[in-house]
């Protein structure tokens, strides 16, 4: 018996996907007179394999991401307890020195700390370890208060679009942390179109089915036209501290910071991407 799997095309253009299993039919010799074959159509069962495959991947990677959430926010908050300690006694010694030319080597320390205490910040809100103070509030008015500093972190060279759906139900954030989210992505959309390009914001109304029942989600999404990501990059895209970045452009907690917070606030990151054409976070 042989069996092979083939892909051919229909005559209206549309293909399929098939398994032919051929196998010899033998006289009272042993000797192979004829072949009888047998064709069936696997489009569907092949379909199937590779949404399974496609979910068995999404599952690892979010497990994978848990993990490493949980861990970088456990290191954050002891940390920080230590970062808040140095910080505090390092401003108590600057008003001791003031007028005192020594107060010149305390200020580096207090410099140090609190850049020391972003990037922590950036870390707990990976680990969703962040507190976030939500309340009820429209995406399409955060979007348009903070437009004008977008456009700007943006530059010249970018051209920055809305599509805004103003039927959008709200949604229970943290404002602040929904800023954070905008301005990362809008830094990364930047940072991937060196020569210029544009960049959309869009919210929508999203209907998915869920177990049977459908159920409705605002969507924000934020694409552009840079230079995409291949699948190497895009499974690790969330990783604290991965960057693609050359030495001294990023610190890679860019994006694991909007994983964190959008998790936080019960909602999920999607990744759309490829080469050349740009990406869309939504």
């Amino acid at each position: 018996m042989i069996e092979i799997e083939l892909r051919r095309q229909r005559k209206d253009g549309s293909y399929i996907d098939v398994q032919i299993s051929s196998a010899g039919l033998r006289n009272e010799r042993g000797e192979i007179t004829s072949m009888m074959s047998v064709i069936a159509d696997i489009t569907e069962r092949k379909r199937a394999e590779e949404l399974f495959r496609a979910q068995e991947l999404e599952l690892r990677q979010r497990e994978q991401l848990d993990a490493i959430g949980k861990l970088a926010g456990g290191i954050a908050h002891d940390f920080n307890n230590l970062l808040t300690a140095i910080h505090g006694q390092a401003l108590l010694a600057l008003d001791e020195l003031a007028g005192d030319p020594r107060a010149a080597n305390v200020e580096p320390i207090v410099d140090a700390a609190e850049r020391a205490g972003a990037l922590t910040r950036q870390l707990l809100a990976f680990g969703r370890r962040q507190v976030l103070e939500p309340r009820l509030l429209s995406v399409n008015d955060v979007v348009e208060s903070i437009e004008p500093l977008l456009r700007r972190l943006a530059g010249d060279a970018i051209a920055l679009n809305t599509k805004l759906e103003r039927s959008v139900p709200a949604v229970e954030a943290d404002p602040t942390q929904l800023d954070q989210v905008l301005v990362n992505l809008i830094s990364n959309a930047r940072d991937a179109m060196p020569r210029g390009g544009s960049i959309e914001i869009e919210s929508r109304l999203a209907e998915i089915e869920e177990d049977g029942n459908c159920r409705r989600y605002t969507v924000l999404s934020v694409g552009d036209t840079g230079h995409g990501m291949d699948e190497t990059v895009r499974a690790r895209v969330f990783e604290p501290f991965f960057t693609t970045k050359a030495l001294g452009r990023g610190s890679g907690l860019g994006l694991s910071t909007v994983y964190g917070i959008v998790a936080q606030s019960g909602g999920f990151v999607e990744v759309e991407t490829d080469i050349g054409r740009g990406s869309t976070f939504s």
